[in-house]
């Protein structure tokens, strides 16, 4: 196997367990409007697909009878006040990030979410501020599965995309790091509701925990 000499991360999912606190801001937003809530094992799996994803699960059919713009400026101003209530980082990552600076292996992050929320989120968790590149969903024009946001963190951390792995736990996570010419992997800890299916996302590789990422650097 290569050695690589940085490494991407997605976040929600990946790096940190974020879904009871998108939970809990999607059971609120139900129980507003008068909607049955829905319990972790349904909306954990929709986690990463953000308030789009989480307010078609908890209104189904349902949605269309709304509208939609406020629903999901409820749904972020709530999450927003509420963002690190019950997340925490999942088990090893913290051991992982140490690793990375203590070999001084440059590392970033690559998410969908908002960078906004993103930037409001990180700095409850010290372990993250030694990041050399954060790139949120709206940082650029394009966001995944288009391959610009992971080439622009790996221009950023100094690392050519060849020499640069990325760790996610989505499709369109698998599909950025493929077209930009990383190493993809799956984080099989994350949001994924059916592991045997990650056979089609055409990943390089699969972990079941973050401690079997140090043999690659």
């Amino acid at each position: 196997m290569n050695k690589y000499k940085g490494i991407l991360f997605d976040l929600d999912g990946t790096l940190l367990d974020t879904a009871n606190d998108l939970g809990e801001t999607l059971n609120y937003i139900l129980t507003k409007y008068n909607q049955p809530t829905v319990a972790r094992e349904r909306y954990s799996p929709i986690a990463s697909d953000g308030a789009k994803g989480l307010l078609e699960l908890g209104f189904s059919q349902g949605l269309k009878d709304f509208d939609y713009d406020t629903l999901r400026a409820e749904f972020l101003a709530y999450y927003h006040n509420n963002i690190a209530d019950h997340t925490t980082p999942y088990k090893g990552i913290e051991k992982l990030i140490r690793y990375l600076v203590s070999h001084n292996i440059p590392w970033g992050i690559v998410t969908n979410k908002p960078i906004d929320l993103t930037l409001k989120l990180l700095p409850f968790f010290p372990i993250f501020n030694s990041s050399q590149s954060t790139i949120g969903g709206d940082s650029l024009p394009q966001r995944k599965p288009h391959p610009a946001p992971l080439l622009e963190a790996a221009k950023q951390i100094g690392v050519a995309p060849e020499d640069c792995v990325y760790l996610g736990d989505a499709p369109r996570d698998i599909e950025a790091a493929n077209a930009a010419g990383m190493y993809s992997i799956i984080a099989n800890w994350g949001y994924i509701a059916d592991l045997k299916a990650c056979s089609s996302w055409q990943a390089d590789h699969s972990v079941d925990s973050p401690e079997e990422l140090f043999p690659l650097f």
